[in-house]
């Protein structure tokens, strides 16, 4: 069974996204910023990280430097809900410069995310 984690400050997103996952046969768990993410990510590696960009506390940009340091194998799925611009690159582009596999903009269909899952864990 693949295992992913759910990284969103707002509770309403996580639930969303970790039902759509458990339905498809994942194994799930949740934290609601890129810090509890990290922690988590040391005790307990998953095959995939769904991870919103903007968050307080450690924001998704720096989390996935991170993760990516500590557990190298995991797949990375980034998000945002938001538009702005960091210079001529948006926070998506950003997102795939500093590790994430693949990027989505919210909102997203839910078959969006589980193929864009799939084709990872696959690869």
């Amino acid at each position: 069974m693949p295992s992913a984690m759910v990284v969103d400050d707002e509770a309403l997103v996580r639930e969303v996204i970790r039902k759509t996952l458990e339905d498809a046969g994942y194994e799930v768990i949740e934290a609601t910023n890129g810090k509890n993410a990290l922690h988590q990510c040391t005790l307990t590696p998953t095959d995939l990280v769904i991870i919103d960009l903007l968050m307080p506390e450690q924001d998704g940009f720096e989390s996935i430097s991170a993760i990516r340091h500590v557990a190298p194998a995991t797949k990375i799925i980034a998000i945002t809900g938001s538009t702005n611009m960091i210079g001529i690159l948006d926070f998506l582009d950003v997102a795939k410069m500093i590790g994430a596999h693949r990027t989505l903009q919210k909102p997203f269909e839910m078959q969006d995310l589980l193929g864009a899952a799939q084709a990872l864990l696959q690869s």
